[in-house]
């Protein structure tokens, strides 16, 4: 697929505006097939990304989803001729879950097929690979209201799908500035071949994943089924056998999920003075909180292992934003190149000044919002954090579907994260909530226990008679939010990108939707905040250094048994500069050959704020080096089968 080198004509004031704005910055981008920037890398490294590196990575490539989940950015790739699939774990886990059972934990111990068992069905999950895309844009007329647009929509779909017998899905890019049109061929029979166990897989578990070096074996290998036997894959990435070192030049594909880089300088500094802040405090005060409870005993810490990995999941990506935007840096950038993408606007004769007030709108907009906030938070959109029961009540009283996962709700829990959502309550006083019903004259522990004890009896529910009361004003709130900032974020958000888009054409990139794209850096090192140098490297050495008996950082006991046999100094994860953007488990790394060297698996923290604004002083992508994989699949699982399958016999007998 050529690289679209059309140029939108501008005036010639434009044309100046252009040339001292080119958005790209670094190794930025989230790059469509079709819109690959191969002029600007042959520039800058001096290397041509043939047609034929990027059609064999969009071939090998796989976009991957479930019925179980609602995460569309999960990546993954052939990686050999007859289906064999190399992605994250995060693929396998609705797998792995659906066929544990009691004393049968394959979360925990992972998955290998054994000689009396084949390898393990996963109903739900699909892989699909890109094969075509076109440009419809023309297809659709200006003017068309939102029904008949999407009618339209439909319509090209339907067709396609009939007239070629591919799954096709229309795509929308730059707020409507282009639609492409996308062929997939899709798998529907995938089937788990491989999983290491949950404990390296996320070693370190949450508390690593805010820093680097990371140590993780985050990997899964699938297949792909057709008519019961194993898919022909002719396009497959094959392993390399040098691996990477510090500067090389790596690509990346995947399906990164939603950006928000059109943010104007206002929501930034909105998010950064206002909603961060609220959102880390209250996350904050919940996780130590939790901590102290699972401290006290090895059943508290059962109980509270999954409320506790979701607020730290969730606090991760809203510190590490806060952080980002806190460096005064990245917002400065974001506002001088915003100036400069307004004069612009504003000197074309076809928009004018009036179209530039977008970004005034916005500001007062967001202005106007930030004394609501903090009650919008509490009231509305992150109504009492942690308790189930609350969410349940709120779905009932709301004729939404209650929420029913099966898991057992502990009073323990749902007293605690009530006892501290109620101080919340009485901290933010009468004016927004009802305070004097609610606490009746207790305290908020004592207020919570009760309605805990109620929501067991069959009398009033307690937790019930709390939604209900602050249900008008959560309402309230959530219509002035729309009033203020709701349609005005989406309308303002669609002009600044369709303004880009008349400005830069080509030379920019769309925001990520959960839809294949590539990216490209360089395998670097970093130095973090606190002013130590990372390498761009762990090591299977560092891994061991930190095991301990705490939680976190275990292994499992076949690692200890074979530590002997391992080669200490091989690469078990590695950094680099690619813009993954919102995220992008299980796309693979290649070299310049297209010779696999990596999966990609998760960000460093400094990479969060990225959703907003690329940088690449300290944010990367954090990958699974191809070497320690190899190294993990022949010394710790002896998988000679699956190494025999992925032709790379040599490059285990070479790490010795």
């Amino acid at each position: 697929m050529a690289e679209n080198h059309s140029v939108v004509r501008l005036p010639v004031l434009i044309l100046f505006f252009l040339a001292l704005t080119v958005p790209v910055v670094g190794d930025e981008g989230l790059w469509p097939y079709n819109q690959f920037p191969r002029t600007s890398i042959q520039q800058k490294y001096g290397f041509d990304v043939s047609e034929g590196l990027l059609d064999r990575l969009r071939l090998a490539s796989v976009r991957m989803s479930s019925v179980q989940t609602t995460d569309g950015s999960i990546s993954g790739s052939f990686v050999s001729p007859n289906g064999l699939l190399l992605s994250s774990r995060q693929a396998a886990a609705a797998c792995l879950a659906s066929a544990s059972s009691q004393g049968h934990d394959l979360m925990k111990d992972g998955f290998s097929p054994t000689t009396d068992r084949a390898e393990l069905r996963c109903p739900g999950l699909d892989a699909s690979v890109l094969l075509k895309i076109e440009d419809v844009t023309a297809q659709l007329k200006p003017g068309q209201s939102l029904a008949q647009r999407s009618a339209a929509i439909a319509r090209i779909e339907k067709d396609c799908a009939a007239g070629t017998g591919n799954v096709c899905s229309m795509v929308r890019l730059f707020s409507g500035g282009r639609y492409d049109l996308y062929q997939y061929k899709r798998y529907t029979d995938i089937r788990l071949v491989f999983a290491p166990e949950y404990s390296v897989a996320f070693f370190g578990k949450e508390r690593d994943s805010i820093t680097y070096l990371r140590y993780g074996l985050n990997i899964a290998f699938l297949r792909a089924y057709e008519n019961g036997t194993r898919a022909q894959t002719p396009n497959y990435l094959k392993w390399s056998e040098e691996g990477v070192k510090e500067g090389d030049l790596v690509f990346a594909t995947g399906n990164p999920g939603a950006t928000s880089r059109i943010a104007t300088a206002a929501q930034l500094t909105y998010l950064r003075d206002t909603a961060l802040p609220v959102a880390v405090t209250r996350l904050q005060t919940r996780i130590q909180q939790l901590n102290a409870f699972a401290a006290a005993s090895e059943e508290n810490s059962r109980a509270a292992q999954a409320t506790l990995t979701s607020f730290l999941n969730t606090f991760k990506s809203d510190a590490g934003k806060l952080i980002g935007l806190r460096d005064d840096r990245l917002v400065t950038r974001k506002t001088l190149f915003e100036q400069k993408i307004r004069r612009a606007v504003e000197n074309d004769p076809k928009l004018g000044t009036s179209s530039a007030k977008v970004w005034d709108d916005v500001a007062a907009a967001y202005k106007k919002w930030t004394p609501y906030e903090k009650p919008y938070q509490m009231l509305e959109a992150q109504a009492a954090p942690g308790s189930r029961l609350f969410q349940m009540a709120r779905q009932s009283i709301r004729g939404e579907t209650v929420e029913k996962s099966g898991e057992p709700i502990d009073d323990q829990i749902e007293i605690l994260m009530l006892t501290q959502y109620l101080e919340e309550l009485k901290a933010l006083g009468d004016k927004e909530a009802p305070l004097k019903p609610i606490l009746a004259g207790r305290t908020p522990k004592q207020a919570a226990e009760a309605m805990v004890q109620s929501a067991k009896g069959r009398g009033e529910n307690g937790v019930v008679h709390l939604a209900q009361l602050l249900e008008p004003q959560a309402l309230h709130l959530r219509k002035q939010h729309e009033e203020i900032i709701g349609s005005l974020e989406t309308s303002a958000a669609e002009k600044i990108a369709q303004y880009r888009f008349r400005l830069f054409g080509a030379a920019d990139y769309p925001d990520g939707t959960s839809t294949p794209r590539v990216e490209f850096g360089i395998v670097s090192g970093y130095t973090d905040r606190a002013a130590v140098p990372q390498p761009f490297a762990s090591t299977f050495s560092g891994l061991y250094y930190r095991r301990n008996n705490d939680g976190p950082w275990q292994v499992d006991q076949k690692w200890i048994d074979v530590r002997p046999n391992l080669h200490p100094v091989t690469p078990l994860d590695f950094v680099s500069t690619c813009d993954t953007g919102g995220g992008d488990y299980g796309g693979p790394v290649v070299n310049r050959k297209g010779e696999l060297v990596g999966v990609t698996f998760d960000g460093n923290l400094e990479n969060l704020p990225n959703v907003f604004l690329y940088t690449n002083e300290q944010a990367r992508a954090v990958h699974v080096d191809a070497r320690g994989l190899v190294e993990a699949l022949a010394r710790v699982y002896a998988a000679s089968d699956l190494l025999e399958e992925l032709e790379i016999r040599n490059l285990v007998s070479t790490q010795r």
